[in-house]
């Protein structure tokens, strides 16, 4: 039965090596202890803040870049309806440049077919009235040869003179 009831002087002294333990511990172990753990969970919060911020700059960022690319998508847009309503634009002002070049080849080539019209026509008309004149000189030469004929054709003439 001895062992179930302690003596004074062991529970006195178990008493005093525990509190001088725990007055060991608490000034030696206990504080670097907390102090390491709250400098861990000061770190953790730090390291879950920045990540955090991380997190937030990253959703930020995503954001902007879907703005940019939404952006740049509008202005490629915007830059392909300029660029075909210009090349639009220089079509249709070739057409006319065309047309209107065209119109004046044709006009010219009028102008020069009618101008060559006028000089083939005055040739052909100077070459019918020298080949008139030429077979008037050569009729009247046959039927004024004779001195009679001659005298007949000036009465005739005379004649017909006097009653116009």
């Amino acid at each position: 039965m001895n062992l179930l009831i302690p003596d004074i002087g062991l529970v006195f002294w178990h008493t005093i090596s525990f509190l001088l333990l725990l007055f060991l511990l608490g000034k030696f172990a206990w504080k670097p202890v907390m102090k390491a753990i709250g400098e861990r969970e000061r770190s953790i919060e730090n390291a879950l803040d920045a990540a955090e911020k991380a997190k937030q700059e990253m959703a930020q960022l995503t954001n902007e870049n879907e703005q940019l690319l939404k952006d740049a998508r509008a202005e490629r847009d915007l830059i392909l309806k300029e660029a075909k309503e210009i090349k639009e634009q220089l079509l249709k002002d070739a057409k006319e440049q065309a047309q209107k070049e065209g119109n004046r080849i044709v006009e010219k080539a009028r102008i020069e077919i009618n101008n060559q019209k006028a000089i083939a026509m005055a040739d052909v008309k100077n070459q019918v009235s020298k080949l008139s004149l030429e077979i008037a000189k050569k009729v009247l030469e046959q039927e004024l040869g004779d001195q009679s004929k001659q005298e007949a054709l000036v009465g005739q003439l005379l004649k017909d003179v006097k009653l116009n």
